[in-house]
């Protein structure tokens, strides 16, 4: 085999001293991406990060090297013209996935146009089409005389309280344009949302923009290209303001807890070069008009939104309209934030479902369901009377009795209003507010609604969904597709709870290892990037890290757990996408946060402060939220401490990756040691070897985290196995925390069968349970059909645990290696033993699409995988000896391929392609 493997070493040696200079027609560049977005308008990464794919086709596909040109036109690149940068030929074999920009320094408003060339060992590639982006806004004084407009108070039918009704502001200005136009672009922020419109034209696709923050740390503006909505002549802008988070949603209503900023404003400039090469800069200020009495009466989150179709102003966002009768806008104070680009693309529409049902339930009162629990509005379309007022009502459930369930719901009205202006049919769906919904309760509807009258909108951020998975179980797939819909759901330019009741709010514990499932499904790189600079935007001065970021709750009791997402997703974003930056940029604000917590509740090894322990375990009572029976809890203390370690480890890892000092590592590891040691000593039993009182959590926690002595491991896991089978019948006994590690762990100490069996299951408690009993989206609660509604969300992903990390890396194989990150290296080991007869998933990676489909029957295995360019893989067979192998048709041993025999599998290596792989075992 040693001999094998030098000859073909010396075989792509060879072939690459021969193939430098020829050319690879085979070989296509295709995915260019800027800071991993396409085509970018307006970033503010002054050295951004380049990247690219080689589209599959040529077997075992790799770059060897690449170059990189950068233009400030197109023609200029066209003509091979690289005034910004020209890397030249640069030896790269795909370990840095990001290409950092290195030429000229960028300014503010720059384009730049690029493109890339490789070389595989197949020779040189031709050039990739042309990218681009160009730079946003980069100092601060260039906002300077862009003034910030708006009205600081309420209209006499508005309400400032609890629960607060605030009527959208209106505001244009018209424009005379004497030049041609060139090329044109608006930058703006709009608090708490907005709408651009130029000469009548909504600007963008985008819905309730920008995404939100913290807007006294940081205001995100957004870049549109105008040029093709001016004309010559006079030109009318106009924006409409809605609350968002800025103008809360809760009012005069516990200040200590709940953040507002005030009332919405905005600030805008309009950059306009003219074919002459002149610029001129229209910039918002006092001569912008005002109006807070338009059809859009109130919107509120939490309440709906209200329109009035009579109230509506034809032609107020086009030339010509008599705004006489408005205000002049004020200038009012900025929000306080630094003024960033929003490096994510925002969210949109990304799907329209039709209902399946309308019922009659009395007079004039009818019942739609969507037959899919969606996030998002919807539209409607109606004819009638004018002052014909339409309410629909949203739930995510019905009583027995067939009426909206809402308790669950808390204090939010979730209702929409939309009166007519009475002229043939009319279409609407609200602006500035989503709902979290199945069921809809129509009244005022003019005549009988049908089917045909409404569509779902389902809106959440723009990404790409990467991951599909099916099985021969068909409630695992179910529990998928519930998975699918409720995580996308709660994506609102940050990841929420929760996206129906009164909360609806950025928590870090749900997604401490639900980011990482997360990432298989979506793309979801550039939300959490953007999402760790809200949490350590929101570390107070002295390290501590609240529960909730954006602090829109005010939370900071100190914990572990939740404050660990903030880890937990930069190692998500470094081992998925190869994302380094996102931990050399965070990497001292965790260190603040390790150090403040060991200063204030680090007490003789044992990390002393938790707060919501092993949050959701499955009650005794089907009626409670929490259990009561100290059994089934987990020390605070004990989950504190195992997770303050497994911290410490990701600390240890990451100190490398920047490059940190080496007495950060030296104090990562000696507290490693010493917070293991004084934890053994405090929690493990040695006449019953488990931990404290032998929950799964206690158990589970420090073998995940490798804290178990060697010797005991299979004693610990033992118990894990026989609490799990035994007392609780084969059913999930952990809450938010245990079920983080729990498929992964069973999986690794050789019981894949028994995770199968908890996620399989159709009773009580498990993800199952909630599909045998109606769910479409995931629950908050194991019991969420039966539980007290004060905490009932059923559309919460938290509870999701490692589930989807072990469907895609434990069912399907397909899984990064830790030391190549970004899929660079795969390692493809799939139980197959675990009780499924077939799986098939497919995921596409930076570098391209890793596909999986295994079935097996009658100790016959068939399986078929694709390995993108850029990558290789090590894949696991269940065979004894390399002559049950079949690849491609041909026996194992003829085919050149590096192969060993590891334990009772054979391992295979693997170069980029598609492959048919048979087996007996």
């Amino acid at each position: 085999m040693l001999i094998r493997t030098l000859c073909l070493v010396a075989y792509f040696i060879g072939l690459t001293a021969i193939c430098a200079t020829t050319e690879d027609p085979g070989t296509e560049i295709t995915g260019l991406r800027c800071e991993m977005l396409t085509d970018p308008l307006g970033i503010d990464v002054v050295h951004p990060r380049l990247s690219w794919r080689l589209k599959p086709g040529v077997p075992g596909a790799r770059r060897m090297a690449y170059r990189i040109m950068v233009a400030s036109t197109r023609e200029k690149l066209d003509r091979n013209e690289a005034d910004l940068w020209d890397s030249g030929r640069t030896e790269d074999r795909g370990t840095s996935w990001y290409i950092t920009y290195g030429g000229s320094p960028l300014q503010s408003k720059q384009q730049a146009w690029w493109k890339v060339k490789v070389w595989t060992a197949e020779g040189e590639s031709s050039w990739s089409d042309a990218g681009y982006w160009s730079m946003g806004i980069l100092n601060y004084a260039e906002w300077k005389s862009t003034r910030w407009i708006g009205m600081d108070k309420a209209f006499p039918w508005d309400s400032i309280s609890q629960f607060s009704r605030l009527s959208a502001r209106y505001l244009r200005k018209e424009i005379a344009l004497k030049k041609k136009v060139k090329q044109a672009r608006a930058y703006i922020m709009g608090l708490g949302m907005y709408e651009l419109y130029i000469n009548g034209n909504r600007i963008g696709d985008q819905v309730l923009a920008p995404v939100p923050t913290d807007y006294t740390k940081n205001v995100k503006y957004n870049v549109y290209d105008v040029t093709a909505a001016l004309q010559p002549g006079t030109n009318a802008l106009g924006t409409i303001l809605g609350n968002g988070r800025y103008f809360t949603m809760r009012q005069d209503y516990k200040p200590y807890k709940i953040k507002t900023f005030g009332f919405p404003k905005m600030a805008m400039q309009l950059d306009i070069e003219y074919t002459d090469g002149t610029h001129e800069i229209i910039k918002t200020d006092e001569s912008w008009k005002l109006t807070a009495d338009g059809p859009v009466r109130t919107n509120n989150e939490y309440d709906g939104e209200e329109y009035d179709a009579r109230k509506e102003m034809p032609g107020w966002n086009r030339p010509g309209y008599d705004d006489s009768h408005w205000l002049h806008a004020s200038y009012v104070q900025e929000p306080g934030g630094f003024y960033e680009a929003q490096m994510t693309p925002g969210m949109r529409v990304m799907e329209e479902i039709s209902p399946v049902s309308v019922k009659a339930r009395g007079k004039g009162k009818y019942i739609l369901d969507m037959g899919q629990n969606m996030v998002g509005w919807l539209q409607i379309r109606v004819s009638g009377n004018t002052g014909d007022r339409v309410t629909l009502r949203f739930s995510e459930s019905l009583t027995e009795e067939g009426e909206l369930y809402t308790e669950n719901l808390r204090d939010a009205r979730v209702t929409d209003v939309y009166t007519l202006k009475g002229n043939g049919e009319e279409t609407w769906h609200p602006t500035f507010v989503y709902h979290g919904f199945r069921y809809v309760e129509i009244t005022g509807f003019p005549g009988k609604p049908a089917l045909e009258n409404f569509r779902g909108q389902v809106v959440y951020d723009k990404m790409e969904t990467t991951g599909t998975f099916e099985s021969s179980d068909t409630t695992l797939n179910s529990i998928f597709k519930n998975a699918y819909w409720g995580i996308r759901g709660n994506y609102k330019g940050m990841p929420v709870d929760c996206p129906q009741r009164n909360e609806r709010q950025p928590w870090l514990g749900d997604r401490a290892t639900g980011a990482y499932g997360e990432s298989f499904v979506f793309g979801n790189a550039t939300l959490y990037a953007k999402w760790l600079d809200d949490i350590r935007n929101a570390q107070t001065p002295d390290g501590g890290i609240p529960d909730v970021a954006p602090a829109f709750w005010r939370y900071y009791g100190d914990n572990v757990t939740w404050p660990a997402t903030y880890f937990t997703v930069a190692d998500m974003l470094y081992s998925r996408y190869a994302d380094y930056r996102s931990i050399k940029e965070h990497y001292p604000f965790m260190k603040k946060w390790m150090r403040y917590m060991e200063a204030n509740y680090l007490r003789e090894g044992l990390m002393t402060k938790d707060k919501y322990g092993d949050w959701c375990v499955p009650p005794e009572s089907l009626e409670l939220i929490h259990a009561r029976d100290p059994a089934r809890k987990t020390d605070g203390t004990l989950i504190a401490t195992a997770y303050y370690v497994h911290l410490l480890q990701l600390m240890t890892k990451f100190a490398g990756i920047v490059g940190a000092p080496d007495e950060d590592v030296r104090h990562y590891r000696d507290r490693i040691t010493e917070m293991t040691e004084a934890f053994q000593q405090r929690y493990f039993n040695t006449d019953r070897q488990y931990y404290d009182n032998n929950t799964v959590t206690a158990n589970l926690l420090p073998l995940a985290f490798g804290m178990v002595p060697d010797n005991r491991s299979a004693q610990v896991f033992d118990h894990i196995v026989r609490t799990i089978e035994q007392t609780n019948n084969g059913h999930i006994s952990t809450g938010v925390i245990g079920t983080q590690f729990l498929m992964r762990t069973l999986t690794a100490y050789g019981r894949a069968d028994l995770a199968y069996r908890l996620a399989s299951t159709t009773t009580y408690p498990g993800w199952g349970y909630m599909v045998a009993n109606g769910a479409t989206t995931i629950w908050e609660l194991w019991n969420g059909n039966t539980a007290d509604p004060k905490m009932n969300s059923q559309n919460h992903v938290m509870l999701l645990g490692d589930l989807l990390i072990w469907y895609y890396e434990d069912l399907a194989g397909i899984k990064t290696d830790p030391s190549h990150p970004g899929f660079g290296k795969i390692i493809m080991n799939p139980a197959f033993g675990c009780g499924l007869d077939k799986v098939s998933a497919t995921y596409r990676s930076v570098r391209g699409p890793v596909v999986s489909n295994w079935s097996r029957k009658r100790g016959k295995l068939q399986w078929d995988i694709t390995i993108p360019p850029d990558a290789d893989a090590e894949i696991y067979l269940p065979a004894g000896s390399p002559d049950k192998v079949r690849v491609d048709g041909k026996k194992l041993h003829t085919t050149g391929m590096v192969y060993e025999s590891k334990g009772e599998k054979i391992m295979v290596k693997l170069a980029s392609g598609t492959y048919n792989i048979r087996t007996s075992y």
